[in-house]
């Protein structure tokens, strides 16, 4: 067996869902709404499987989906991309990132990676035959810093594989930490890999900045989305890449032989979805921000540290206050003791982890929510 996957232990979010499972708790752990989603959007998708077609799709995506992916893209981040050339679809943002690296990567290539980070990056990297390099950043703001790049980048760096909006720390990366990033993509000629799939889930007034759109970024940026997190569809798996063509077709000869295409049906209905008028983008974000705000006051008033969330589906808590300092036990007794799955944050870190930090998900029901805090109260008040 490959020893880069078959050393890997069992995630934390499949042993916090199956702990939740077995104790009956409810499960905040793992980052998926408890909403079905938009009726319309899974309308088109049963319509496209009964009267569309179900064949083979072109390669690259339907074209309507292409096309549907460079307007949305035109009108809400300013972005001019050719969708002939520039726009690829794949069955998932994993699949899109994991071509890209193997598309991207020689043996030895340095891989700058930004930690608390996606749990799926570092064995990728490690399988596309990359050396990883990172960047911690710490709570409560996530901060990138000069003196923390430069000591990562090297004249060996080749990808810099960057999460912005963050998960799990909810952080939306301010303009100035974007163009100190794009700075040393410049400098140092690396290509910059951008999961950009909680682009849509950002709140506060805030609207998402693509790493693509600075100057100089243009031709160095493989910018990637995910309907399933614009439509909270996360079951559908069906991902946007972008980038500049001399890019593209070298991503598009790896996406060829790792799933070729994606299900038809679901990218008609994507299609008709980033279509929707802005409503429905603002009100969804709205309905999230809400929860957010509701889940924070409840929190804050049973005594937890509520971090700043910016964005994604995600509130974090320090628990260094409430007089612990080892997130994995906290969470051991937090979904044994009293019901609630939640996710330790060093988890996310494969160096030098914040042990102190937990992750939400509040994308739920209010009353999914007010459960978690009636059982969450039991903590604090043991605490006390």
């Amino acid at each position: 067996m490959n020893p880069i996957f078959a050393d890997l232990p069992t995630t934390v979010f499949e042993v916090m869902s199956a702990l939740a499972r077995e104790t009956g708790a409810v499960n905040l752990g793992q980052g998926f709404p408890d909403d079905p989603g938009p009726e319309d959007v899974r309308a088109k998708a049963a319509e496209a499987v009964i009267h569309g077609w179900n064949q083979y799709p072109p390669m690259m995506g339907l074209p309507e989906l292409r096309h549907a992916v460079a307007a949305h893209y035109a009108h809400w981040q300013d972005l001019a991309v050719d969708p002939e050339a520039e726009v690829m679809v794949t069955s998932g943002a994993t699949e899109a990132l994991a071509g890209a690296l193997m598309a991207l990567i020689e043996p030895g290539d340095e891989v700058v990676l930004f930690a608390p980070l996606y749990d799926a990056y570092l064995p990728l990297v490690r399988r596309a035959g990359g050396v990883p390099r990172f960047v911690t950043l710490t709570p409560p703001h996530f901060r990138l810093t000069e003196a923390a790049l430069a000591q990562a980048f090297s004249p060996r760096t080749r990808v810099v594989l960057f999460n912005n909006p963050l998960n799990p720390a909810a952080t939306v990366f301010p303009d100035e930490d974007l163009a100190l990033l794009a700075a040393f993509c410049r400098r140092f000629d690396a290509v910059a890999l951008c999961d950009e799939v909680w682009e849509h889930v950002v709140f506060d007034g805030r609207r998402h900045r693509p790493l693509m759109a600075l100057p100089g970024m243009r031709e160095r940026t493989i910018k990637v989305g995910s309907a399933g997190k614009i439509f909270s569809l996360t079951g559908w798996k069906v991902g946007f890449v972008l980038a500049a063509p001399p890019l593209m077709r070298v991503l598009a000869k790896a996406h060829q032989f790792l799933t070729f295409t994606t299900p038809p049906n679901l990218q008609a209905a994507v299609a008709y979805g980033l279509a929707k008028d802005d409503a429905y983008f603002e009100g969804m974000r709205a309905g999230f921000a809400r929860a957010r705000d509701r889940f924070a006051a409840g929190l804050s008033d049973l005594g937890f540290t509520v971090l700043p969330a910016a964005g994604t589906y995600f509130l974090n808590v320090d628990i260094a206050p409430l007089g612990y300092d080892d997130d994995v036990a906290f969470c051991d007794r937090l979904v044994r003791r009293h019901g609630v799955a939640a996710i330790p944050v060093s988890a996310f870190y494969a160096q030098d982890p914040v042990r102190h930090v937990v992750r939400f998900c509040f994308a739920k029901r209010d009353e999914t929510l007010d459960a978690a805090l009636d059982r969450l109260s039991g903590l604090t008040r043991a605490a006390a």
